[in-house]
């Protein structure tokens, strides 16, 4: 089985700071995690992406991904300091869920949410697989009964994701990229699925702007992060992040 990722020292000194407890992210066979070097993952990359422009723009790219989630996080941290003990006193068990993701050519790593189940989720997920409407190898149940009544909320406004942007300051994601994927579903990508992980996932993209969980078709989504990729520039990313913006505040097909 693989082995739990250690928290690095940054993020165990932030969850020590807000006393946030952690649930264990559910073990993954190691023959689920695809090797890196099997893949071309060059092959799903733009032509221009050997251009100095492209190249340029990848390094401002994770720039501003620094700044912002730097500073998203220190803004932030008393919207923690409220969720964090909601979430404790309405339902029993941690207050951040693990769990593992692939990033960016298929780099496995542990992102963070806070906890919007119930403390079994995983477990109970096996025998829901016949009430998932996504057509491929995402997991969504639009009246999820796994979700309590507080995460109902925050995952309707997207709160219940605000500690990755402690993975994008450690550039396991970025601000805006398709979003990752995790190891089981990669398993059961088609070869051209795979192109989504050609660049550094991120928190919002086209799907996200584009009816969130309200797209069925898991084709529709990987076109959707395809089409991200091939357009791609900063002009792009500053576009995708305004247009995020009023979709959260909405809370619509967020479930």
């Amino acid at each position: 089985m693989v082995t739990e990722a250690p928290l690095s020292t940054g993020a165990a000194s932030c969850t020590q700071a807000l006393d946030l407890p952690l649930s264990d992210p559910p073990s993954v066979p190691e023959s689920v995690i695809p090797s890196r070097e099997e893949i071309d993952w060059d092959a799903f990359l733009p032509e221009r992406a050997n251009t100095l422009r492209w190249k340029f723009g990848s390094a401002v790219k994770r720039t501003i991904d620094i700044v912002g989630a730097g500073i998203g996080l220190i803004l932030l941290l008393p919207v923690f300091a409220v969720i964090a003990p909601f979430i404790k006193l309405t339902s029993r068990g941690s207050i951040l869920y693990r769990s593992r993701y692939l990033g960016k050519r298929s780099q496995p790593f542990v992102g963070y949410k806070f906890r919007s189940m119930v403390e079994n989720a995983d477990d109970l997920k096996s025998g829901m697989a016949h009430l998932n409407h996504m057509h491929g190898p995402a997991f969504k149940i639009r009246n999820d009964p796994r979700i309590t009544p507080l995460g109902r909320f925050l995952r309707k406004y997207s709160l219940d994701e605000l500690p990755q942007l402690w993975s994008v300051l450690k550039g396991d994601m970025s601000l805006v990229g398709p979003r990752p994927p995790l190891p089981e579903e990669f398993e059961e990508f088609e070869a051209w699925h795979r192109g989504k992980l050609v660049v550094t996932p991120g928190i919002t993209c086209y799907w996200q702007i584009n009816g969130r969980s309200d797209i069925h078709d898991f084709n529709e989504w990987i076109r959707l992060d395809l089409k991200y990729i091939e357009e791609w520039n900063l002009w792009t990313d500053v576009k995708i992040l305004a247009r995020t913006v009023p979709v959260v505040l909405r809370g619509h097909g967020a479930y």
